[in-house]
């Protein structure tokens, strides 16, 4: 809902439980009044008469006050827009124009021919944020930088910021600290998310897991990304962020061009970070995740099983164990095309091996469906190998730099997609392959970063950086138009790109290459401050983990982690014992129990994974789940009572497991024993509303 004051000049955008407003002074400035709990048209109207300082020498009012800040003028903080004419660099904008159309508000203000559109909507709680620049008056505009919003925080003292940082196999880590006079800078420089950062950040002054106020945003981008959190010298902090690698130019816009910058998505709560948390991952399946009401299937993928040595025969034996135990959609990883039989060839050449499939794919697929199960196929499209019919043919088509070395990675280049020829290619190809066979899912891979971004006789190669991507998101759209029944996972070395761009074209993200349970555990937390389990896909595989750590667990703590998102099997089922292969159906049964729960339902994290007992619960209508895990346990001490959440205190619930009747209240406020101990221990508790 927007409401606007009689004179046209403050907006004020609200939804359930929060709003955002804004005010245009008679000096054409935008400033930024209220971000936070409810409010009404007067009471934005009273803070819009609040005078501004005075100016002085070293300082500005605008800055920490206004909106959107742009380079140029009496502002001295980082500014979200940045452009340059052939005559001048920087913008002295005055306002044009405001409409309301389906709840978007639009703020239209010019620049010598440059037109600049402030886009505001609210779905929720959380407001999204984006802007359009158009050249309507230049033979070319340069796009230094373009941010979609910045966002600015009520005066408080003692700000404290939270952020999800990693690597490789370790992503997802939350990192919680105080706020320090300056910028912290968060992002990617690598062409992708990046399995370093996540495009989000949280701010509170004093918020737990469920109570105080949380200021938190997340970007929707897939490419190369920045975030800046700044405390001002004043104390007042703003955030800014948005596409681009660095500010050394984003696009040119010849006369009659424009851009529109991603979505960069904001949310305030006082629920405390779980409160956040269940707003964000309801915002995600309201609005970002297609078709996010349809549960994700039990998957198995052969990769762990088989590597690169597969064939028609092995992988049919391994579908008949994995249709054994439950399994709903059986995906053939790396190995399957070209003259893949390494990862020194092959990419690009998306043809299924003669030599491993000599009628196709068809007949596998066929086999599969026969078996009661959907069928899937691992690709790398963005990819080539220089040992490749791809390669051979086209050269030109990657990524690289003249004159200099073309840096290989995992011993691959990265194919230029912003190119159309790349892109008509690559459409070609996935879309004869997906009309080659009754395909249902495709794990879409991205195994290295951008190094040489190169575009040689292209005159603006910076473009690259933001048109890959760009012609990733319109491949995508056209494949899921083409073949809306394929499900597609977004996968990039695990977790090297997941953001709400890529999350609103696929069905699920690959979380990590981890799949340790016990290290699941903190990536999985983290992952949960701003995305749901119905996305988080996550897999049981081998004990000892062979890939990584060699660490020994039982089945029941491996599958019971990989419970708390869509649960996947990755192991070799060759190799397990009929008992394993028995004790696996009974899980792979209970998680289709208690999938619409974990997937759907509001999730609440009891305890965090710090060394001794976690646990996540997760409700939806009369029932709840609890899903809680016992790294390790001292002599004589028992694992404390789970204090439950979101139940009735009135209410009386049944425990499935026990058959035992507890009320509301004292589940929430004196807790439920898990009956857990030793170490690496793990229980599912079903609770039902009676």
């Amino acid at each position: 809902m927007v409401d606007i004051a009689e004179n046209g000049r403050t907006w004020l955008l609200s939804g359930p439980g929060s709003s955002y407003a804004l005010h245009l002074t008679e000096a054409d400035e935008l400033l930024h009044l209220h971000w936070g709990a409810r409010i009404q048209l007067a009471d934005a109207e009273e803070l819009s008469t609040r005078a501004l300082p005075g100016y002085w020498p070293f300082e500005s009012p605008l800055d920490g006050r206004e909106e959107y800040p742009v380079e140029g003028g009496p502002r001295f903080v980082r500014p979200a827009l940045s452009v340059r004419t052939e005559e001048r660099r920087g913008t002295e904008w005055t306002f044009a124009s405001y409409e309301v159309e389906d709840d978007e508000l639009r703020l239209r203000f010019t620049d010598d021919g440059i037109v600049i559109t402030l886009h505001y909507r609210m779905r929720g709680d959380v407001v999204e944020r984006w802007v359009t620049v158009g050249n309507e008056g230049h033979a070319r505009v340069e796009l230094l930088r373009a941010d979609p919003a910045t966002w600015t925080l009520p005066d408080r003292e003692g700000w404290r910021l939270s952020q999800l940082h990693g690597r490789w196999a370790a992503e997802s880590r939350l990192a919680r600290s105080p706020l320090t006079y300056g910028e912290k800078v968060i992002g990617s420089r690598r062409g992708h998310t990046g399995h370093q950062h996540l495009p989000w950040v949280a701010l509170d002054t004093d918020a737990t897991e469920e109570r105080g106020e949380v200021w938190g945003c997340a970007l929707g981008w897939s490419g190369s990304w920045r975030i800046a959190v700044a405390q001002l010298p004043d104390a007042r902090v703003q955030i800014t962020g948005g596409a681009g690698y660095d500010d050394s130019g984003l696009l040119m816009l010849a006369e009659g061009e424009s851009y529109t910058s991603p979505v960069f998505a904001g949310l305030w709560t006082d629920g405390g970070f779980g409160g956040a948390s269940r707003a964000w991952h309801a915002y995600q399946r309201a609005y970002i995740i297609p078709d996010a009401d349809r549960d994700r299937p039990v998957l198995f993928n052969s990769w762990e099983a088989t590597t690169f040595d597969i064939s028609e025969d092995q992988q049919a034996t391994l579908a008949r164990r994995a249709a054994a135990i439950g399994v709903e959609l059986f995906v053939v990883d790396d190995g399957w095309f070209g003259a893949r039989t390494s990862d020194r060839a092959g990419l690009g050449d998306w043809t299924p091996n003669p030599d491993r499939f000599p009628k196709g794919l068809k007949p596998l697929a066929d086999y599969v469906h026969a078996l009661g199960m959907q069928f899937g196929i691992w690709v790398e499209p963005e990819m080539v190998n220089p040992d490749s019919d791809l390669y051979r043919a086209h050269p030109d088509w990657v990524q690289y730099q003249q004159g200099r070395k073309r840096t290989e990675l995992r011993n691959q280049l990265v194919l230029n997609l912003a190119r159309e020829d790349v892109q008509q290619y690559l459409w070609t190809q996935l879309d004869t392959l997906l009309s080659s066979a009754p395909i249902d899912y495709v794990k879409w891979d991205f195994n290295r970063c951008f190094t040489d971004a190169g575009w040689p006789g292209e005159p603006y190669p910076q473009r690259l950086w933001v048109d890959h991507v760009r012609g990733l998101y319109a491949l995508l759209d056209r494949l899921r138009a083409a073949h809306p029944e394929v499900a597609i996972e977004s996968c990039s070395g695990g977790g090297g790109r997941i953001d709400l761009g890529i999350m609103s074209r696929t069905d699920e993200v690959w979380t990590s290459d981890n799949t340790d349970p016990l290290d699941r555990l903190a990536i999985q937390h983290g992952f949960s401050q701003i995305h749901p389990a119905r996305v988080m896909s996550a897999w049981v595989t081998d004990s000892p983990n062979h890939q990584l750590n060699g660490r020994v667990s039982s089945l029941r703590f491996r599958f019971v982690s990989s419970m708390a998102g869509a649960l996947g099997v990755g192991g070799d089922l060759s190799r397990w014992t009929e008992d394993e292969l028995a004790e696996a159906g009974r899980w792979v049964e209970l998680y289709k129990e208690i999938r619409p729960l974990v997937q759907r339902g509001d999730q609440f994290r009891l305890s965090p994974p710090t060394g001794g007992l976690s646990a996540v619960q997760y409700t939806l209508g009369e029932e709840t789940v609890v899903l809680a895990w016992l790294q390790a346990q001292s002599y004589g001490e028992p694992a404390p009572a789970l204090r439950l959440r979101g139940l009735d205190p009135t209410a009386s619930y049944e425990c499935r497991e026990t058959g035992e009747v507890h009320r509301g209240a004292v589940l929430m406020h004196h807790g439920l024993h898990t009956g857990l101990k030793g170490d690496l221990d793990a229980a599912v508790i079903r609770i039902r509303r009676i």
